[in-house]
């Protein structure tokens, strides 16, 4: 025979994190890496709500609109990922987006993983040769032109590549 309880089951009180397992700064640990990470449809409105949102989150991580550094971002994260919509779309998957920058501020990384893995960007030639006719083709020229670095490396987790840029603003 079995009796049901007096109360209700399962947890009554809120849940608080265990003192002794959250860390304690010490002196000696570096300053966290701020992370604005999200994955979008693979489409012309998922690449520009991540660029919206990446804009968003750089002004509040103290590159405010209206600087060189930050159009710059904005421009960067809207080039890789409408190049992931338009050169990596698999239907039905998404792109993810990481933007990075370290504490102090100096470096903003921005990554752009699709899970399209034989279309691989190529590096744009030294001198562009583009007669004017031409509607697209020149995103990896912008994106090489304004980042201190970029590069692209096969996909950790499966199918697929990051295209990554690292910015280094100067003071």
């Amino acid at each position: 025979m079995t009796t049901k309880p007096a109360g209700p089951t399962g947890a009554t009180q809120p849940f608080a994190p265990t003192r002794h397992l959250t860390p304690t700064p010490t002196p000696d640990m570096q300053p966290a890496t701020r992370v604005f990470e999200m994955r979008f449809t693979s489409t012309p409105r998922g690449a520009r709500l991540a660029r919206r949102l990446a804009a968003l989150r750089l002004d509040s991580w103290g590159i405010p609109y209206g600087t060189v550094a930050h159009d710059t971002l904005v421009l960067i994260v809207g080039e890789l990922t409408a190049n992931a919509v338009l050169h990596g779309h698999v239907p039905g998957r998404d792109f993810h987006l990481p933007v990075h920058t370290v504490a102090d501020g100096r470096t903003v990384r921005v990554e752009v993983t699709d899970t399209r893995a034989e279309r691989l960007p190529r590096r744009p030639a030294a001198v562009p040769e583009f007669d004017g006719a031409e509607e697209t083709g020149r995103g990896l020229l912008l994106v090489s032109r304004l980042a201190t670095r970029w590069d692209w490396h096969p996909r950790a987790d499966g199918p697929g590549k990051t295209v990554w840029a690292e910015y280094a603003r100067g003071w």
